[in-house]
């Protein structure tokens, strides 16, 4: 049974954060507020929920869910060698709308769809996502739309499309807006620009004066 938790009630927000973490553990989704706009969840380390997760976008293996993570710190058990520069832009923009494509650790028991040994990675700045991954750790997450519908700025419009293919909905209210989070590859000799979004290519070569912009 889907349930949806107001989290504007602190009451209502720890039980929802409890229900989410409960779901996840059982290899369901959870619909949860970022900064940018709602996300679909599920445990990171659980391949048969990454698949839930992407047959309930209508969403191929060759696009693989990114990966939210509520610290620094959780980047240790993902990341096997940290590039300096990743350092600086974490420093610069963490928590935020910057999410960094690394070499993660190939021990990883995950499958998020055809990565090449990549991951996708970003803290996001919303209190009620950081106190969710605090709890649950890891999570892959994709904006919470169907595929080449309009991403969901309130918990309705995440309702709407997903429905029931959800266990847990956390109403954090509005988001920012559906401007996205800018991506940099620092997979490579030198930072790439995979997307501009919310950070503009001038603010990221500020910290990292060599970021190639195709």
């Amino acid at each position: 049974m889907t349930q949806r938790f107001d989290c504007s009630d602190p009451s209502a927000r720890r039980a929802g954060i409890d229900a989410a973490v409960a779901a996840l553990g059982q290899g369901r989704l959870v619909v949860l507020p970022t900064d940018t706009v709602y996300g679909v969840g599920a445990d990171a380390f659980d391949p048969k929920a990454v698949a839930g997760l992407l047959a309930a976008k209508g969403r191929g293996r060759h696009k693989p869910s990114p990966v939210l993570v509520g610290s620094r710190d959780a980047l240790d058990g993902l990341v096997e060698d940290l590039p300096e520069k990743a350092g600086e832009l974490i420093e610069a923009f963490w928590p935020g709308g910057l999410t960094l494509v690394l070499r993660h650790r190939p021990s990883l028991s995950w499958d998020l769809g055809e990565t090449g040994g990549t991951v996708a990675v970003r803290m996001p700045d919303h209190p009620l996502a950081l106190d969710l991954l605090a709890a649950a750790g890891p999570m892959a997450v994709s904006s919470a739309n169907l595929t080449d519908r309009p991403s969901p700025e309130d918990c309705d419009a995440a309702l709407g499309m997903l429905g029931d293919s959800v266990a847990v909905y956390l109403d954090g209210g509005r988001t920012a807006g559906p401007v996205s989070s800018s991506i940099v590859d620092l997979t490579g000799d030198a930072p790439v620009l995979v997307r501009e979004g919310v950070l503009s290519a001038a603010e990221l070569a500020k910290v990292v004066p060599d970021l190639i912009v195709p």
